[in-house]
């Protein structure tokens, strides 16, 4: 469960604000009190849930380059924060491998310079460093990967968010090891999440804004790999779960055993096959809706991918709390809000309200 009166004009620095994920974390420490600092590109789409939904709002909003080392660290140091989300990234597989030198620099060389901004600011107590499920190497099992299962990855995106990890690991134990004599050092936590939807994602090459394009046009959405299985989840499920995990991290006492990586993905029965997405959001949107095979070759993605989330479960007690059904309904009614022109600020905090109401009554059945 969050505790609200934690998150209650705690500083914090969120890396990726202006992205999809990012923009959702950032409302919802909004919608919790927190003083919030953004720093991250230009929204990477048009529409953009930052825009839309008015993210920068009420919060210290700052465009800036994670290469730019020398001004994250002058950030850091000007805003104080105690907990850093680190989730600004290159995230789309297929863009990997049109663009990989741009993905390696922003998953890994950005991943280290936030890393060593914690390290020298002396400020902060708790971050949580986001990556994603495709940092295992997938060896197409029909079972869960696990925290202890190795890295690795075929295409760019996915061996960049290996490197990552590696390089997490690394600082953690060089640096962020409690020594005699020495003050705490910050306590920093990787995660790892499944194929996240939600509404305000426009990001292209991704099965959901790709549908809900082609269904706005009237047009029938083209699918590359309708076989393909993923393990799907609104985004406020893990954002929930890095709000937990950040709040095990300040505990005096255990925090420092909270901090390793960690998944957060949905149920095993909320791995779906990409068809079974479409024919769910096609039945839903109604007439006009349709979905064509796209028989053009395409770049090499992983059939079968499945989290096991059972340390999230077992130790914080997390529980994925808007299950895949519930999860299609709400991300549905986002973009027909948005086509209707509502307040879409408006709408993102009702969404979060009901979902930290619904997850209370979960977390106490």
């Amino acid at each position: 469960m969050i505790n609200p009166a934690f998150w209650h004009n705690r500083r914090v620095l969120v890396t990726g604000h202006t992205g999809f994920m990012g923009g959702w974390l950032t409302l919802w420490l909004a919608h919790l009190g927190a003083k919030v600092t953004g720093y991250a590109l230009p929204p990477p789409s048009q529409p953009s849930l930052f825009e839309v939904a008015r993210v920068g709002e009420g919060i210290d909003h700052v465009i800036g380059n994670l290469s730019e080392l020398e001004r994250l660290q002058k950030l850091v140091l000007e805003t104080q924060p105690e907990v850093v989300f680190h989730l600004a990234a290159q995230p789309l597989v297929r863009h990997s491998y049109a663009a990989p030198v741009e993905t390696y620099a922003s998953n890994v060389m950005g991943t280290l310079h936030v890393l060593e901004a914690i390290r020298h600011a002396g400020c902060v107590q708790a971050a949580v460093l986001v990556t994603t499920d495709k940092c295992y190497e997938n060896k197409g099992w029909h079972w869960g990967y696990r925290e202890v299962d190795p890295l690795g990855g075929h295409d760019p995106y996915s061996s960049s968010k290996a490197a990552a990890e590696l390089l997490i690991g690394s600082y953690r134990h060089s640096y962020f090891t409690l020594h005699k004599g020495e003050t705490q050092p910050p306590r920093i936590a990787s995660v790892r999440v499944g194929n996240i939807i939600g509404g305000g994602d426009w990001a292209s090459d991704r099965l959901v804004p790709d549908i809900m394009r082609a269904f706005a046009r009237g047009e029938s959405v083209l699918i590359r790999n309708p076989t393909m299985t993923r393990p799907w989840q609104h985004v406020l499920d893990p954002l929930r779960g890095y709000l937990m995990l950040v709040e095990r991290l300040f505990d005096p006492g255990s925090g420092r055993t909270f901090a390793e990586a960690w998944n957060f993905g949905p149920e095993d029965n909320d791995a779906k096959p990409v068809a079974w997405i479409v024919e769910q959001l096609v039945n839903r949107w109604g007439p006009g809706a349709s979905w064509t095979l796209d028989r053009r070759e395409h770049v090499h993605e992983a059939n079968f991918l499945k989290l096991d989330s059972s340390k999230a479960k077992a130790r914080l007690r997390w529980f994925p709390t808007w299950r895949l059904d519930l999860a299609l309904s709400h991300t549905l009614e986002w973009y027909r809000h948005h086509g209707e022109q509502a307040d879409m600020r408006t709408v993102c905090m009702e969404q979060i309200a009901l979902y930290q109401e619904m997850s209370r009554y979960h977390d106490h059945a």
